[in-house]
């Protein structure tokens, strides 16, 4: 029999599974960031930076005010924890799920999953691509710069575009990976000179035995969800996720549930707790895992979500870089933030309410600003702007 659950449950175990059940630690400390890392599975990256970039905002919506040089050690230090890859879209994921993404990394080889452009460079330019691989092996770590121009205006080793191209290719076949940052940019090394021997040397699943495991995680990182949600968290083929599921409900490692209000069938993690309530406050960047697939965060909240960074300035409803804020089991409000570095104000922007909020949303996101503002290393916040929250949000601050 079919178990039913009501639409809070399932929001709910949703938000437990992402970690929103747990109450904030005083102090979070490394092991706090590699625990709520296994947890989500994979953090997508983003290289926009106006409030801070998005690949650290999971962590303190889940952790509150961690350092934020454990991410950079974490990931880029030499005893790193995560490594880069498409994962979501490109993605911070644990070092030991590498072999995971093997599959992913042969079909690119073949020509297959990778965007058509790539696709097409490689059958054109397949001994250029040849040859950056050999001078990577031979020179050692080279980051895009290698490939602008050269003392005194002189080319570098190649066009930046073709370079680009090339190590973007490479990247994506695991032929090369990311052996640190400097600032922001990608420092690429040979795969088995810049992981772990001991990840290197992992023995390689079959693609169903990989996929199955994605599935796994995506599973216990939402609780509950439909096939769309599974196969979008890591960006898995209709058909795949299709045969992987197939799999564990008949080895009993997903339960088949219908959602109350939901059109589609869901899929229940087995070890997924049903809390009774969550009491959970969060400025949720617009790539955080609980909300970057826009159809299920309508399902869970009721609410539309739409990314408008690229939408042009005189059509945008909400603002430039908006971050839905999450009271306990709602999506409350949402604010449009920018980090004034200089004046050492977090600016809103826009500040606009929900149908679920409440008398207590503006102090509740106040306070969450002004933790966000002390984490960020700025001295205030300060609401500048417009929306039907703003002077209510402007008081409580």
């Amino acid at each position: 029999m079919t178990t039913t659950l009501s639409a809070a449950q399932a929001r709910r175990i949703a938000l437990a599974a992402q970690g929103f059940q747990a109450a904030r630690p005083d102090a979070a400390s490394a092991r706090h960031f590699r625990k709520t890392v296994q947890r989500l599975g994979v953090v997508q990256i983003d290289s926009v930076n106006v409030v801070t970039r998005t690949h650290y905002l999971p962590k303190f919506s889940r952790l509150g005010d961690y350092d934020r040089e454990t991410l950079e050690s974490e990931a880029w230090g030499k005893r790193r924890s995560l490594f880069e890859y498409w994962g979501h879209e490109a993605s911070l994921l644990p070092m030991e799920h590498q072999p995971l993404f093997r599959w992913r990394m042969a079909r690119a080889q073949a020509g297959d999953g990778v965007w058509s452009g790539l696709a097409r460079f490689r059958r054109e330019r397949g001994d250029y691509i040849d040859n950056i691989l050999a001078e990577i092996e031979k020179r050692g770590p080279v980051t895009g710069g290698d490939f602008a121009a050269g003392p005194r205006g002189q080319p570098g080793w190649w066009s930046w575009s073709e370079g680009k191209r090339a190590l973007e290719w490479l990247f994506w076949a695991g032929l090369i990976t990311t052996r640190t940052r400097r600032g922001f940019e990608r420092v690429y090394d040979l795969t088995e000179r810049a992981l772990p021997a001991a990840i290197v040397n992992l023995p390689t699943p079959t693609e169903a035995e990989a996929q199955r495991e994605l599935v796994r995680i995506s599973a216990r990182a939402m609780g509950v969800a439909t096939a769309a949600d599974l196969r979008d968290y890591f960006r898995l083929g209709v058909e795949d996720t299709r045969n992987r599921i197939a799999e564990l409900v008949e080895a009993g490692e997903l339960l088949p549930v219908t959602v109350k209000g939901w059109a589609k069938p869901a899929y229940l993690d087995p070890a997924a707790k049903i809390p009774r309530k969550i009491r959970a406050r969060a400025l949720l960047s617009p790539f955080d895992n609980l909300i970057w697939f826009r159809e299920r965060t309508e399902r869970l909240f009721g609410v539309r979500v739409r990314l408008e960074i690229y939408t042009p300035a005189h059509k945008r409803e909400h603002g430039y870089y908006v971050l839905p804020f999450l009271q306990d089991e709602a999506i409350t409000a949402r604010v449009d933030l920018k980090s004034d570095r200089k004046a050492g104000a977090l600016l809103v922007q826009a500040a606009w309410r929900e149908p679920d909020a409440d008398g207590e949303t503006a102090a509740a996101l106040a306070a969450e600003l002004k933790l966000m503002a002390g984490w960020l290393g700025l001295e205030r916040v300060e609401a500048v702007g417009r929306g039907d929250l703003a002077a209510e949000l402007a008081g409580a601050l």
